[in-house]
């Protein structure tokens, strides 16, 4: 079984970070069955940096489709292309803060999912795809017009999931981790620290498990 994580800055993460994909290979490591790959064209973090945490990370499992200050609208035109060349069988998704922050509003944002959805099923029919709604950051405590423009999204984003997900190939949303707080599981209101990392891989943890039978619960020892 072949993953590949698809993100913005939150998923690539930048020098010093362990990241939520280093959460989730730990997680497979311990819990899943059977033989698997991480798969992406890339694996560098922010500024093609490679000093993760742990420096032990192996680099056939560092592998994503993410990048600093991209999201959907990014993704889609790249996710076919990715996917086909990695033959991808799931895709954990993480997008959605930056497009509404700088480049498109909900229903755009909206558009770009479906574009996406489409562009990985144009290369992988039976692709399953886990997508986690936008988490609003410090930036929506202040603006309420952007705080609306991410409830929205949200709402057309598990639109998008019911409208699109079939039996060959389905898409299932994932859960705002219930505890997730920005102000203690971010550095700066956005991006995850070290428990950040652990609730973010937990959900999509939570999904394999739950919908699919891939893996297990995720460590409760291991959230901190």
């Amino acid at each position: 079984m072949r993953f590949m994580f698809v993100g913005d800055s939150m998923t690539i993460g930048r020098a010093g970070d362990f990241t939520w994909r280093y959460r989730m290979w730990q997680h497979l490591n311990s819990t899943f069955g059977g033989p698997y790959r991480i798969v992406g064209p890339r694996s560098e973090l922010y500024e093609g940096s490679d000093a993760y945490a742990d420096p032990a990370f192996p680099a056939d499992a560092r592998r994503h489709l993410a990048g600093w200050g991209e999201g959907w609208q990014h993704m889609a035109p790249l996710i076919g292309p990715a996917a086909g060349a990695a033959r991808a069988d799931v895709l954990l998704v993480s997008l959605g803060l930056i497009d509404l922050g700088f480049y498109t509003d909900a229903e755009q944002t909206a558009a770009n999912v479906r574009r996406f959805i489409a562009g990985a099923r144009a290369a992988r029919p039976g692709v399953r795809m886990v997508l986690l709604p936008v988490i609003p950051n410090s930036r929506a405590e202040e603006d309420a017009p952007f705080a609306a423009e991410v409830a929205r999204f949200n709402e057309l984003l598990a639109k998008a999931v019911a409208d699109l997900t079939t039996a060959a190939s389905p898409v299932l949303l994932a859960a705002r981790p219930d505890a997730y707080d920005i102000h203690h599981d971010t550095y700066d209101g956005t991006h995850p620290n070290a428990s950040g990392e652990h609730r973010l891989a937990g959900e999509f943890a939570a999904v394999l498990h739950q919908a699919w039978g891939i893996g297990g619960p995720y460590g409760a020892e291991r959230v901190l």
